[in-house]
C-alpha cells in the first residue's frame, strides 16, 4: 500500500505554517510552533496515532497564541482530509478512552465528511504554559471542520489541566488511528450511500 501523506503550506498575515503528515508512519514527530505545550500535544498525537508529523509554524505570538493554535488546527485538519484520498477502504469510525493519572478523557470520531464537534471539558486554570485552556476546544473544532470529521471529545474526570488536555490529545490520536486504518475486507467506502 502506498503511504497516505499530505503536505500543506498556509500563509496569512498572522501565521505561516508548513505541515507534513503521514498516516502510515511510525510516530515520528518534529514540531516547532513557538508554543511549548502545543508542541508537546502534537508530538503526543503523532506518537500515539503512529503518524509521522512535521510542523513548522511561526505566528504573531507577540499578540497572543490564538492565531497560531487555531491555524495549526486548520492545517492539521486539511492534511488529514487530503491524506485520506477519498476515504476508500478505511474503518471510518474510532473511539478511545485514555487515562492520565487522575484524568480520564474520551474521544469518538467518524470520518464522515460532515464536520461536527461536541466538546465537554472544564478547566481549573486559564492556561497551560502559553496554551489557553479554552483553545483546546477551539483546536479540536478546527481539526474537525477542516478534516471533515464528526468529533465528540470529553474530559470524564480530572483535577490537573495538563493531565486533562494531554489525555484528550492522546484519545484523539488513538481514535483517529483506529478510524484511518485500512480494512482489508472493505471494498469502496464504509457507507451505505456509497460515498463519504
Amino acid at each position: 500500500m502506498n503511504q497516505r501523506t499530505a503536505t500543506i503550506h498556509r500563509q496569512t498575515k498572522e501565521t505561516e505554517i508548513h505541515l507534513t503528515l503521514n498516516l502510515d508512519g511510525t510516530g515520528q514527530a518534529e514540531v516547532s510552533t513557538g508554543i511549548g505545550f502545543l508542541d508537546h500535544m502534537l508530538t503526543a498525537l503523532a506518537v500515539h496515532g503512529l503518524f509521522d508529523l512535521t510542523v513548522q509554524a511561526t505566528g504573531d505570538l507577540h499578540i497572543d497564541s490564538h492565531h497560531t493554535i487555531e491555524d495549526v488546527g486548520i492545517v492539521l485538519g486539511q492534511a488529514i482530509d487530503q491524506a485520506l484520498r477519498g476515504r476508500v477502504g478505511i474503518q471510518r469510525m474510532g473511539s478511545a478512552y485514555v487515562p492520565m493519572d487522575e484524568a480520564l478523557a474520551f474521544v469518538a470520531l467518524d470520518i464522515s465528511g460532515r464536520a461536527y464537534t461536541i466538546f465537554s471539558a472544564t478547566w481549573a486554570t486559564p492556561a497551560i504554559g502559553q496554551f489557553p485552556t479554552d483553545l483546546v476546544h477551539h483546536f479540536f473544532e478546527s481539526v474537525a471542520v477542516h478534516g471533515r470529521l464528526t468529533l465528540h471529545a470529553e474530559v470524564v474526570r480530572g483535577r490537573n489541566d495538563h493531565h486533562k488536555a494531554e489525555a484528550l490529545f492522546k484519545a484523539l490520536a488513538r481514535a483517529l488511528r483506529q478510524a484511518v486504518e485500512v480494512d482489508e475486507r472493505r471494498v469502496g467506502v464504509a457507507s451505505s450511500k456509497g460515498v463519504i
